[in-house]
């Protein structure tokens, strides 16, 4: 069990985000280190959700809610959604940056009325573990500098075991998992899902959703996870409408359980068209594993869906790694690149293999090539093979071939 705090990659985001704005909000599912990560920052800290003064306060001394030192966090602040007008008002009254830090693990409904914040709040998205911060990588291949120097030429040869990583994928990124034995990570995630139907969708707002029907849409989500999976299909799998389906996408997608990964929106000029259609994840490749009670022997059993969690996990810590929104995209002709994303004003286009032979890499690498050639690009862009084992290197024809056990910030 993890007894320390372990370094993350949103410290960093964290610090830009209090040197720039009076207030930051953390957002991301619940156990993946939002509220440790900013006590560390933190010169005082209210956990709103369980301190029985909050909503007295709130009601009659607003103002006294806000005094202590600063940045002063509140944990779970949506549990009383009113503090955000609050704290905005008085970031407006004070003027200065660092002031406060609210952490949230639920986002509020479209029919809830508060100021956007813009100008007053900077937003730090927070999800578990990339397999950097976890240790599961060596960071000998920096992302940072593969966008940023064309001349970025590192070799590395050893990397994780398969079954590593196939035990990885299982065991997960959740920071309470890290340090014990893989089954009881394994149990953990599958309570966190029983929780997720139970009592988060439940308590998320008036609207009675079956918690059986959570849990099936859950498990559609986990066997077309990192897929263009449509409502409609789920409706299907899961058994009930696509309305249906929609209100409970849209619930787990505001306790930041159900993630989508948009099609790609490339400029105006291009000759290619793209389909718009969005992929889908979970808020860890081990929840799919959990929702569909599988197990390292299964996957290892299953490399088609192996495959589909690595290239869920690889987008997951992606956006971990670079901070930026990642895509995808497919064009008209079924021509697709697993991962797009923009950096430094380059385009980095990402093709994901969970194995790393020759044919395997010599393929992605065409049809990286290919699809980039299709656009318009102001600066050459960075095109990457992310595979689950071998080694790193950069090829003769300038593509960089990346073993995600290697990759760090």
């Amino acid at each position: 069990m993890m007894s320390h705090y372990v370094p993350r990659i949103a410290d960093e985001w964290l610090d830009s985000a209090l040197n720039r704005s009076g207030g930051v909000l953390i957002e991301g599912p619940k156990g993946c280190g939002k509220s440790e990560t900013a006590r560390q920052k933190a010169h005082s800290f209210v956990q709103v959700d369980i301190d029985p003064q909050v909503p007295q306060q709130l009601e009659l001394l607003p103002h006294a809610l806000l005094q202590g030192a600063t940045p002063r966090v509140f944990d779970e602040w949506q549990t009383y959604p009113d503090i955000w007008n609050v704290v905005r008002h008085e970031i407006d009254r004070r003027q200065q940056k660092g002031q406060f830090i609210l952490t949230g693990s639920t986002a509020p409904s479209e029919q809830e009325s508060r100021h956007s914040g813009a100008g007053r709040f900077a937003r730090v998205r927070m999800s578990t573990f990339s397999f950097y911060e976890s240790g599961h990588s060596t960071g000998e291949i920096s992302m940072r500098a593969l966008v940023d120097d064309a001349d970025y030429d590192p070799v590395v040869t050893q990397h994780l075991a398969f079954p590593e990583l196939i035990e990885r994928l299982c065991r997960g990124g959740f920071p309470g998992n890290l340090g014990l034995a893989l089954v009881d990570a394994m149990a953990n995630n599958r309570d966190y899902l029983e929780t997720v139907a139970h009592v988060d969708v439940l308590n998320l707002d008036a609207v009675r959703r079956d918690p059986m029907r959570v849990m099936a849409t859950l498990r559609s989500l986990a066997r077309g996870v990192g897929t263009e999976m449509t409502t409609s299909a789920m409706g299907s799998d899961v058994g009930v409408t696509r309305e249906t389906v929609g209100n409970y996408l849209s619930a787990l997608g505001r306790i930041f359980i159900a993630t989508e990964q948009p099609a790609w929106s490339t400029h105006l000029r291009s000759r290619a068209r793209l389909r718009q259609t969005p992929k889908r994840h979970l808020a860890d490749p081990a929840l799919a594993v959990a929702a569909l009670d599988a197990s390292p022997d299964a996957l290892m059993k299953d490399l088609e869906f192996a495959g589909q969690l690595f290239e869920s996990q690889v987008v997951h810590d992606l956006q971990v790694l670079t901070g930026e929104y990642i895509s995808h995209g497919r064009d008209k002709d079924g021509l697709e690149v697993d991962a797009i994303f923009t950096s430094q004003g380059r385009a980095c286009f990402v093709e994901v293999k969970l194995g790393s032979s020759g044919r395997v890499v010599d393929t992605a690498a065409e049809n990286l090539r290919k699809f980039a050639s299709r656009f318009e690009h102001e600066k050459p862009p960075l095109l990457l093979v992310i595979t689950g084992t071998g080694m790193s290197y950069r090829r003769s024809d300038g593509v960089n071939v990346v073993c995600l056990s290697h990759l760090g910030v």
